[in-house]
């Protein structure tokens, strides 16, 4: 039994096209615009705060609330 496997490429542009379709062009493209793909490096940071205890962790938030 074989089926249709479609490429990376091809999915990406049936998705916009469905997009488009339901959208319209101007909301598909503010769609789009709202992903954040983020930066830093979430594991080393992670590692980081593994290391705290719930307390400085509270504090580290009230802290950056107040600035």
């Amino acid at each position: 039994m074989e089926s249709d496997i479609r490429s990376i490429n091809e999915i990406r542009k049936l998705g916009i096209d469905a997009l488009a379709e339901a959208l319209g062009p101007v909301d598909m493209a503010r769609f789009l615009q709202s992903f954040d793909l983020g930066s830093g490096d979430y594991t080393k940071e992670r590692a980081g705060w593994l290391d705290q205890s719930l307390d400085e962790i509270l504090e580290e938030i009230k802290r950056k609330r107040k600035e």
